[in-house]
């Protein structure tokens, strides 16, 4: 079955990935993680987002889609990435996510696709 993991960053963990100080520690926990997950076969499909400053949401409003600079939600924390997995069944899916490197992960079986 197939579960997404989400994973939600600050703003202070968005800005670690553009920090030259704080780069490559940032991705360092991302290798291990994305070789483990990668290795085990489990990975569907999966990508890193850029932050919330970079999306652009509609919403529909009376009848017509809205058009707005950012994320659908202001939160403290936003939607970073996100890995789709073909596990099991959700514990499968609850001890990858336990094993991500962020500190706010949260996990969601997928709908069966549309016919």
């Amino acid at each position: 079955m197939h579960y997404t993991v989400l994973f939600y960053e600050s703003q202070e963990e968005f800005a670690q990935r553009q920090d030259p100080e704080k780069k490559e520690e940032y991705l360092a926990g991302w290798t291990h993680y994305v070789k483990a997950l990668r290795e085990s076969g489990v990975v569907v499909s999966s990508s890193g987002l850029y932050p919330p400053e970079a999306a652009t949401s509609l919403r529909r409003r009376d009848g017509k889609m809205v058009v707005q600079d950012g994320p659908i939600t202001e939160t403290k924390e936003q939607l970073g990435g996100f890995f789709v997995i073909d596990v099991p069944d959700m514990e499968a899916a609850l001890e990858w996510a336990a094993r991500c490197p962020n500190n706010a992960v949260e996990v969601r079986p997928n709908l069966p696709p549309v016919r």
